[in-house]
C-alpha cells in the first residue's frame, strides 16, 4: 500500500526567483505528469516572481496532463505576478496562513493589440513612436487568466490575504499534509470525468460577488 501511495503521489517543488530560469523545471514537470500520477503536489517557495512567459509555459504543461491527474498547489511563501497564476492553476490549493498574493496592473491597454481583422487601433492617446515591452503582452495574458479566479481590476496593486482567498473559495482550511491525505481518499473514488468538481461553483460565487 505504501509503495502504491508513493507512485500515486508526486511531489514537485518550484523555487521562485525573479531571475530564475525555469526551462529545466518545466521539462521535469512535463516528464512527471507524463507518468500520470494520481496526485501531483506542487510546492512554491521563495521570494520573487515567475516571469509571465514561464508561468504561461507551466500552464501549457498543466493543460496537457492526464484527466486522471489532480494538481494540488501549496504556497510556502508570498506570491506575486506569474507565481500567483501557477498557484491558482491547482485543482486544490493550500497556502501559509500569513502569506499574501500580489499582482500589479498591466501597463498595456486594449489599443496596444491589433484587432482580429488586422486593422490598426485608432487611439488619440497613442503615439506611433511610443515603445513598450512586448513581454508585457504575456503579463496581460497572465492577468486575464488570474481574472478567472480573482477580480483583477479591483485587486491589482493591492495585497491579498488568506481571509480574502477563503471568501472566494480558493483555499482549503487544512494544512498541506492533512489535505493531501484527504485528496487521496477522494481520488480513490471512481472518476466522473472532471478534475475539480468544485471549480465551477467557485467561479460562479466570485461572479456573484462582483455583480453586487
Amino acid at each position: 500500500m505504501k509503495n502504491r501511495s508513493r507512485r500515486d503521489l508526486h511531489r514537485f517543488r518550484v523555487e521562485v526567483s525573479s531571475y530564475g530560469n525555469y526551462i529545466d523545471r518545466i521539462a521535469e514537470l512535463e516528464r512527471a505528469l507524463a507518468k500520470k500520477p494520481r496526485v501531483l503536489h506542487l510546492e512554491l517557495v521563495g521570494t520573487g516572481e515567475i516571469e509571465a512567459d514561464a508561468a504561461l509555459r507551466f500552464r501549457a504543461v498543466f493543460m496537457e496532463r492526464s484527466a486522471k491527474t489532480r494538481i494540488v498547489t501549496h504556497a510556502r511563501s508570498s506570491l506575486q505576478g506569474g507565481s500567483v497564476l501557477l498557484w491558482l492553476l491547482g485543482d486544490s490549493r493550500t497556502i501559509r496562513d500569513d502569506a499574501r498574493l500580489y499582482f500589479r496592473p498591466s501597463t498595456l491597454s486594449e489599443d496596444d493589440e491589433v484587432q482580429e481583422n488586422g486593422g490598426p487601433n485608432e487611439s488619440p492617446h497613442r503615439d506611433s513612436c511610443e515603445w513598450f515591452d512586448p513581454e508585457e503582452g504575456d503579463y496581460a495574458r497572465v492577468l486575464e487568466l488570474i481574472n478567472e479566479f480573482l477580480p483583477v481590476k479591483e485587486m491589482a496593486g493591492r495585497l491579498i490575504g488568506v481571509a480574502v482567498l477563503r471568501q472566494f473559495g480558493l483555499v482549503e482550511n487544512e494544512t498541506a499534509d492533512s489535505f493531501l491525505a484527504a485528496v487521496f481518499s477522494k481520488t480513490s473514488e471512481p472518476s466522473k470525468g472532471t478534475l475539480n468538481p468544485s471549480t465551477k461553483p467557485r467561479v460562479r460565487r466570485r461572479e456573484k460577488v462582483r455583480t453586487r
